[in-house]
């Protein structure tokens, strides 16, 4: 497997890029590039892989990717039938960690910034009263009459170091060395569990996706992603069954069988086991 490498444009009167996007379903591939990522889901639901690491996205999200960290973004699946006033909507910038020069970052005043790009390399979800703060100057990054984009940027990045409420996603995530040959085949399988992971899955047929031995299989989606197949889409299961139980439209009972566990048993089992609680302790929790 290899993430497809992505090359963001940036224009020659511009050290970095800003963007805003606003298009049927996110970014649906498995990608990398050398700039961090700075988003703000304006609009939208769905599933995020960042690194090892699987939760859902919702509208309000702030997150900081680093550089060459794999990641993938997919919305939920009714963005996928066709209704046109349901869109996804994100302000995205790119940026490498020296854009602003070598020697700006070594300035003593910088250190937390530095020590947030370094935090970034794992992922980050921010939230609290600064990300709104945040916010406002990501929305001011994407007013063409702000001459200088360059000191919002640094203030956004700065309270970003500066908080205290967020969530490192990725855990002791070291990109592997990727093989240009088989640059589809990790989206081949990451797209067929996310559209199978509630009925049963084999090793045999996602072997047949990623089309290579069960054997190979199981080696090769270890050694990309650090975890097992199997751990993979348990924590794909409860990843689903955490935004069912945080909608509170379902029963618990329901809310297992729609997340693809077929015994209540091993629902209570594997949802302890990866949130550490029980799901109705996690929804009392929440709410």
């Amino acid at each position: 497997m290899k993430p497809q490498l992505l090359k963001v444009p940036i224009g020659l009167a511009q050290s970095f890029s800003i963007r805003q996007d606003e298009v049927p379903y996110f970014y649906n591939r498995w990608h990398y590039h050398p700039e961090l990522e700075l988003v703000y889901i304006v609009k939208g639901s769905g599933t995020q892989f960042i690194g090892n690491s699987i939760r859902h996205f919702n509208s309000g999200d702030v997150l900081l990717v680093g550089s060459n960290l794999p990641h993938y973004w997919r919305c939920d699946d009714e963005y996928f039938q066709g209704n046109s006033e349901l869109l996804a909507k994100a302000i995205v910038v790119h940026f490498r960690a020296n854009f602003w020069g070598d020697t700006f970052l070594a300035l003593p005043e910088n250190q937390a910034i530095v020590e947030l790009l370094q935090r970034a390399q794992q992922g980050i979800r921010f939230s609290g009263s600064s990300k709104e703060d945040v916010i406002a100057l990501l929305q001011m990054l994407t007013d063409d009459t702000v001459k200088n984009r360059l000191i919002p940027l640094l203030q956004a990045l700065d309270m970003l170091a500066r908080c205290t409420d967020y969530e490192v996603l990725s855990s002791n995530y070291q990109p592997p060395q990727f093989d240009d040959e088989d640059t589809d085949r990790i989206n081949r399988i990451y797209a067929y569990s996310l559209a199978n992971f509630q009925q049963k899955i084999t090793i045999e047929r996602a072997a047949e996706v990623a089309n290579i031995s069960p054997n190979s299989f199981c080696r090769y989606f270890k050694s990309r992603t650090r975890k097992t197949y199997s751990q993979f889409l348990l924590e794909l299961r409860v990843e689903q069954a955490c935004k069912l139980l945080r909608e509170q439209k379902l029963s618990i009972a329901q809310v297992c069988f729609e997340s693809g566990f077929h015994t209540f048993s091993n629902f209570n089992k594997y949802f302890k086991y990866i949130m550490g609680c029980s799901p109705i302790q996690y929804q009392r929790a929440y709410f």
